[in-house]
């Protein structure tokens, strides 16, 4: 499959010369701005708070990383001036507050937030985080699926890579009290695995899937060999490049899932607690936090940077673009067949 030139551009700034993704997610709201409110005994976490520590995620951990994931509420306002121009910029679409409805969760865009402004800013990539669960209610499954398409069908109309995350999630009927952002410990590998089939479909426009573990991080030690077929199922329906996501996986179990991952042809990652989670916790000693960040943190990427070396599969050598990750037509006539930005 050919790739249209702006998403060609930034699936390469997205990876390292290698086709290697080692991605630092630093879009993460719930899961940073209710840790400082409740240190600091508000509401709401103070912007100040928050966009610091964006901020210092961003100077400590981009040279590590091949790619930054920044959201337009904190990270991109408040750190994007010492981003380094070598590393790939993707923004987050989505709102982080959800609508939770007793036959499942609704997702939406961030207010006065777009695709196209995505691009207008510079961005790299789109990123957008659906929760899905295939048993839901049909009508609840037809909203994501549409949502989904909708951002699809406006990526490809500005010509920038759709990077797609997917997160099942605790229905009612499940009787889990699981903290958002954070894998559900009784999930089934076959909710993920169907979700993924749903959206490899064509209509979705996906050109990377960003994907949990179809094992709870607490269970990759039971049955090696099933684990593995289960990512390797995963692999196999995702039909394109792919990720893996850590949803608050710990460093040892994030390592163990890369492992499977790439042995199923996983192409990197884009994770951010893994990596940084153990630093926050510090907060509100900045300096304490620092430290962690260019220590442990730093070590810890560095390490799972030479096992994604070693062996992630190349986006470029996944069986969809194998031989065909170049621009058509790649002669005089590209000008010409090129429909240009906001035209399809």
């Amino acid at each position: 499959m050919s790739l249209s030139a702006g998403k060609l551009w930034g699936m390469r700034r997205m990876a390292d010369a290698g086709g290697r993704f080692k991605m630092t997610a630093v879009d993460q709201r719930p899961p940073i701005k209710a840790p400082i409110a409740r240190a600091r005994g508000t509401t709401e976490a103070p912007w100040d708070d928050v966009a610091r520590f964006k901020r210092l995620l961003v100077e400590t951990l981009q040279a590590e990383s091949t790619a930054m994931l920044l959201d337009p509420h904190y990270a991109y306002p408040g750190a994007v001036d010492i981003l380094d121009p070598r590393k790939g910029l993707i923004l987050t679409l989505e709102d982080s507050v959800f609508e939770e409805t007793p036959e499942g969760r609704l997702s939406s865009e961030i207010d006065d937030w777009s695709v196209e402004k995505i691009k207008r800013a510079g961005g790299d990539a789109v990123k957008v985080l659906a929760w899905y669960r295939p048993d839901a209610a049909p009508a609840i499954c037809r909203a994501q699926q549409d949502f989904t398409k909708r951002v699809g069908e406006a990526c490809a109309r500005f010509d920038i890579p759709f990077l797609f995350e997917l997160l099942v999630y605790p229905l009612a009927s499940d009787n889990e009290q699981t903290r958002d952002y954070v894998e559900m410990r009784t999930k089934r590998a076959d909710h993920v695995l169907a979700s993924v089939e749903e959206f490899a479909g064509p209509d979705y426009g996906i050109d990377v899937f960003k994907l949990e573990s179809p094992v709870a991080a607490g269970d990759l030690g039971n049955g090696t060999a099933n684990v593995q077929a289960l990512f390797d199922e995963m692999g196999r329906l995702a039909g394109r490049p792919w990720v893996m996501l850590s949803a608050g996986a710990g460093k040892d179990e994030f390592r163990t899932i890369l492992r499977h991952a790439y042995a199923a042809g996983a192409s990197g990652y884009l994770a951010g607690r893994a990596i940084w989670l153990d630093a926050f916790g510090a907060f509100p000693d900045w300096e304490r936090i620092e430290a962690g960040l260019r220590g442990e943190s730093t070590a810890y990427m560095q390490e799972i940077n030479r096992l994604t070396d070693e062996a992630a599969t190349p986006w470029f050598e996944h069986p969809r673009h194998r031989c065909k990750a170049g621009i058509a037509p790649a002669d005089g006539g590209f000008r010409k067949a090129y429909a240009g930005f906001g035209h399809g």
